[in-house]
């Protein structure tokens, strides 16, 4: 399994960051979840709007293929309008997993 990182910055001034995690959650999810290899998602925030998405591929031919067939550029684009600058992106093999028991925060499909 691989690990994508996103690392971006909301403009809070602008926007509520919990409507952008809204909008996360109705366009982007379902968008991975169609996705051949996807195995699901954190996302983590500030109230100051900083932001860490991390995406879990099967393996890393899933995730490269997410970037070569347009679908990250395209999910980001939603958000150009509510980011203070270009995301930052890195891929990481998940070496430990130890997956926190659910506090009502995490949801599942």
């Amino acid at each position: 399994m691989v690990a994508r990182v996103t690392l971006a910055e909301v403009d809070a001034v602008r926007t509520r960051v919990s409507d952008v995690i809204g909008r996360f959650e109705a366009t982007v999810v379902p968008e991975l979840e169609r996705q051949d290899g996807y195995e699901g998602c954190y996302v983590l925030t500030t109230p100051h709007g900083k932001a860490l998405v991390m995406t879990f591929w099967r393996d890393g031919e899933a995730a490269e293929a997410s970037l070569e067939n347009g679908l990250y550029a395209a999910q980001v684009q939603k958000f150009v309008t509510v980011i203070r600058s270009s995301p930052g992106r890195e891929t990481y093999d998940v070496s430990v997993a130890d997956t926190p028991v659910s506090s009502g925060v995490l949801r599942t499909r």
